[in-house]
């Protein structure tokens, strides 16, 4: 099993990954409030600003501080992209 690096020395299991999203929008808000409260909430952001929530197939929603399109390059095992242009 891969593991990815999400940032810290945190990493997590490449197949246990079931999408990886923005934080910016009012339903993934809800997901992490809702996971908050059921203890299933690992925020992996040390303290920085959440760039990209993780949801895994175990429930367990994830923070990280990693932008979700260097989390993407890293789960494609691709060099990071040095900007926004190059993942579209």
């Amino acid at each position: 099993m891969r593991l990815i690096n999400i940032g810290f020395g945190s990493m997590i299991a490449e197949g246990r990954v079931l999408a990886i999203v923005s934080p910016d929008s009012a339903p993934i808000k809800r997901v992490i409030q809702e996971a908050r409260e059921r203890g299933m909430l690992i925020d992996a952001s040390y303290g920085r600003k959440t760039k990209a929530v993780i949801l895994m197939d175990t429930d367990h929603v994830i923070l990280s501080a990693i932008s979700t399109e260097t989390i993407y390059a890293r789960w494609m095992d691709q060099p990071e992209p040095e900007s926004k242009e190059e993942i579209q």
